[in-house]
């Protein structure tokens, strides 16, 4: 796809101050070895949550972060909820079943009669709202659109839980997310000659999970489903540190592949955002010499499709005129590889 769908601005929320490895062992009764496991295996350092941990109370929704991102774009590109004419959310966790978020978001900010799309979608589901956005702007009759993504996960926390009984494979979700949101401004309308912007080149979104189990589960409980003990998040995160740098590695391949670009036309790589020491060991195998790494996940915990929008916020002030960017993100739930590219021009 010939692209002319240029990305206008960012905006981003996190709720409440950061949390630290210290204090959530101290609000779940583990102690200081607990805390050095944190530090070497996940290496994220601090998280930012919707949730009190000390009252348990929800201070934060989606929407409230949804509402405080997209009104940041939309300053940022010097529009109001008048000027929006189409909005795509992905997220894997909305405030309800019913309404959709996407709509609760849209209304706070003045946005109405126009198509909304809500995507359920884990950390793939931000690639999918801009490809999305993206096609249906390219074919014709919008302009400019709003694309969300953001997730809060700390809701499915059980504070009550003794997390000495939880094996691996749930107790590293603790440690791991965090909450979040962004926003992103794209429009297709005419540009002044001589005018620099940020061209969207590519979008990739791709499924591929046949037959393979699950890497991260992350459930929805109804009274009658909810047994007591019982969380509200699986990661199989030895399938995950097996699988996502290589899918990373071909997402990458894929990409230059498509736009014609070798690995040294790169100037910033946006690599998967799964934790901090993770991260590490994806870029080291990417191997892109020159290019930037730009990356928040042990500042801000993985806050899922969220995410992207952080990067995005740091790397487009820093962009020239020829500076080329590349996004990458593994959705470990079912397998999907998504990946994006920029271009100042």
């Amino acid at each position: 796809m010939d692209s002319s769908i240029r990305l206008l601005s960012v905006g981003t929320a996190l709720p409440g101050p950061p949390v630290g490895n210290a204090e959530l062992a101290r609000r779940f009764g583990m102690d200081q070895l607990w805390v050095q496991w944190v530090d070497a295996f996940v290496g994220t350092r601090t998280r930012h949550l919707a949730v009190d941990l000390d009252s348990g109370e929800v201070r934060y929704s989606l929407a409230d972060l949804g509402t405080t991102a997209g009104r940041g774009a939309l300053a940022e590109a010097g529009l109001t909820g008048a000027d929006v004419d189409l909005v795509v959310l992905g997220t894997a966790t909305p405030d309800n079943l019913m309404p959709a978020t996407v709509n609760v978001i849209a209304d706070r900010l003045g946005i109405d009669g126009v198509p909304t799309f809500q995507l359920q979608s884990g950390c793939a589901g931000a690639f999918q709202a801009l490809d999305v956005a993206r096609r249906l702007m390219a074919a014709g009759g919008y302009r400019t659109a709003l694309v969300l993504g953001g997730d809060v996960i700390a809701k499915h926390y059980d504070l009550d839980m003794d997390l000495r009984s939880l094996p691996p494979a749930e107790l590293v979700n603790v440690a791991l997310f965090g909450d979040g949101a962004g926003a992103a401004v794209l429009s297709c309308a005419p540009v002044d000659d001589g005018a620099e912007t940020t061209v969207l080149r590519t979008v990739l979104t791709r499924l591929t999970g046949k037959d393979r189990a699950p890497g991260q589960v992350l459930e929805w409980f109804g009274p009658a489903d909810h047994e007591p003990g019982r969380t509200g998040s699986r990661e199989d995160y030895k399938a995950i540190e097996e699988s996502v740098p290589a899918m990373a590695e071909e997402i990458l391949k894929e990409l230059l592949d498509e736009l014609g670009w070798t690995a040294t036309d790169v100037d910033y790589l946006l690599p998967p955002q799964l934790s901090g020491r993770m991260t590490d060991r994806i870029t080291t195998r990417l191997d892109v010499p020159g290019a930037q790494e730009i990356s928040v996940v042990a500042e801000t915990g993985n806050n899922a499709n969220a995410l992207p929008f952080q990067q995005l916020a740091r790397v487009l002030p820093r962009l020239v005129d020829g500076d080329r960017v590349l996004g990458i993100a593994v959705e470990s739930s079912k397998w999907i590889k998504a990946g994006f590219a920029l271009e100042r021009v």
